[in-house]
């Protein structure tokens, strides 16, 4: 079977979950997408875990029926399996399988007890595994009682067994021996009509895959044997630029932590962890105010990248923010209150500002800013350059095409930062005039060939010079131009010249003066004109 044809399946699983929603009246509702999400990650825990199981039980492995063969394990030997199993996938009881709904469907309160029961037990038994933290310390649970989210209740069992029935012929476990980008594209087909903010506050639930593997591919540039490291992204949504930071430094060799204020947001990066073979790191999830009340304050991280809300009005707490005990991690400031439009306080100052207090002696990190963050001239911004630049951290900045975010029109650049770069080689490149526009839904975005992108994280790795594309610079030159991170401000300025003879550039010059004789005359019969008009100008009373 081809990865087309299992994403073929798998997209064909999500319709039919889908079409369920909406034969129950719940299509496009609010609490669609729990419905959804939560469901499939049901069947792909249940699968997961059968394929776990049976690869350390050849009894399993080889039964006809597996919901029987496991059901009649003595309760030591299950449990010795579940021990050898350990946090590969969740520790499920016969009784919680979904062959086991399937088969008691026709019972009575099916919804009640077996459906939402079975979920709501599966939560709570492994909560350690999955849950998200709040920043009180709280454990969310993984799956709502979604028999409840229809107002009928005399149709919560038939909506429940319809469910069941569309997720019992389908199977995860042929595909789990599959990489990342097959289950990326997955996700993405799962959450893409969910994936907004009502609001329009908060930057997108997930970074364009482009953009994620630029900035990872360059963070990693040529490094190797990288093994026990931190990675951290303060303002999460979705997970994609934790999710390719992770494939390109390998799942066994890092660990995650993230914090967004999104519960939402925090849901869908749950589900991309377990989706991604990284659900070790679902317990360091937190779901909190990263600026107010940050949950890894105390903690350094060897690689942080981030794409975070550009403007959103936190004056609520601004004042909280103004204390002695954030100078040192706010050094450059911390954004007034507006008079008007609040909700465009230039929140991401903060997260930058945040990522640099969060580094390593060794860390390293990518941050998506607004263009404009680049050049301005005063403030908080020009602080921040010329920290980066004074301390030495500035490993360079890519401007990216416009509309490469296909909700924004704001022109982005990817700020890189190495604690132990130094003060040369610091390379600018203005990657605006690449990619094709498309047109997505009413949007449009600018797409990046596969040849284009790696353009951009070989010219930059490499520290090279291309002409109206890239420079390489150092601190000293970054401060001679106003401390500016725009590449164009560096580029040459070329005069093109064109030898010509004494003869022609003396017609030329001939030329030249004949013309401008003949301007001046015009101007001076316009100018007498004027003067003549303006002493006819009599005071009418």
């Amino acid at each position: 079977m081809t990865d087309i044809k299992y994403i073929t399946e798998t997209k064909k699983l999500i319709d039919d979950l889908k079409s369920v929603c909406a034969n129950y009246g719940l299509g496009n509702d609010g609490n669609e997408f729990k419905i959804i999400s939560q469901v499939f990650l049901y069947k792909y825990l249940n699968d997961k875990f059968s394929y776990e199981v049976k690869k350390v039980n050849p009894e399993l492995a080889s039964a006809e029926n597996f919901q029987t063969a496991y059901e009649q394990m003595p309760d030591s030997k299950r449990q010795f399996l579940l021990a050898r199993v350990g946090n590969k996938a969740p520790h499920l009881k016969p009784n919680q399988l979904l062959s086991h709904l399937y088969n008691n469907q026709n019972q009575n309160n099916f919804a009640e007890i077996y459906f939402d029961g079975t979920l709501r037990n599966i939560s709570q038994e492994n909560i350690s595994l999955y849950s998200i933290t709040s920043a009180s310390g709280a454990k969310d649970k993984m799956f709502d009682d979604l028999s409840q989210f229809i107002t009928d209740a005399s149709q919560r069992d038939n909506f429940c067994k319809a469910l069941v029935n569309k997720l019992v012929n389908f199977s995860f476990e042929k595909m789990f021996s599959e990489k990342y980008d097959f289950f990326a594209t997955i996700f993405e087909y799962l959450i893409k009509d969910y994936n907004s903010d009502s609001g329009g506050k908060y930057a997108e639930y997930y970074t364009p895959h482009a953009v994620a593997r630029i900035m990872a591919s360059i963070l990693m540039g040529e490094a190797q044997d990288v093994k026990d490291v931190k990675v951290y992204d303060p303002s999460a949504g979705s997970g994609t630029l934790l999710m390719n930071i992770a494939h390109a430094i390998g799942e066994q060799n890092c660990t995650i932590y993230s914090e967004d204020i999104s519960q939402k947001s925090s849901n869908m990066l749950r589900l991309n962890l377990i989706l991604n073979n990284l659900s070790y790191s679902i317990p360091n999830i937190v779901k909190g105010n990263t600026i107010l009340e940050p949950s890894y304050l105390n903690q350094k991280f060897d690689y942080i990248v981030s794409n975070p809300p550009f403007k959103l009005d936190f004056s609520d707490y601004r004042d909280n923010l103004d204390k002695d005990s954030n100078r040192e991690r706010f050094f450059a400031g911390i954004p007034n209150i507006p008079k008007k439009d609040k909700d465009k306080m230039a929140i991401y100052l903060l997260f930058i500002q945040h990522i640099m207090y969060s580094l390593n002696e060794k860390g390293k990190a990518a941050i998506v800013v607004p263009t404009g963050f680049i050049t301005a001239q005063s403030g908080i911004e020009k602080k921040i350059r010329e920290a980066l630049i004074d301390r030495g951290w500035l490993r360079g900045v890519i401007s990216m095409p416009s509309n490469i975010f296909a909700t924004t029109g704001t022109n982005v650049s990817v700020l890189v930062l190495d604690k132990n770069v130094g003060s040369e080689k610091i390379v600018l490149m203005d990657a605006s005039k690449l990619g094709e526009t498309v047109k997505e839904g009413k949007n449009q975005r600018t797409v990046l060939s596969a040849e284009e992108e790696q353009k951009i994280i070989d010219t930059f790795n490499q520290k090279q010079a291309i002409e109206d594309f890239s420079v390489v610079v150092s601190a000293e030159e970054i401060k001679a131009k106003n401390y500016s991170f725009s590449a164009g401000q560096y580029f040459e300025i070329k005069i093109e010249y064109v030898e010509i003879s004494a003869e022609e550039f003396t017609e030329k010059m001939n030329n030249f003066e004949t013309t401008l004789t003949k301007l001046f005359e015009q101007s001076n019969q316009l100018d007498k004109e004027i003067l003549e008009n303006f002493k006819k100008l009599k005071f009418n009373n």
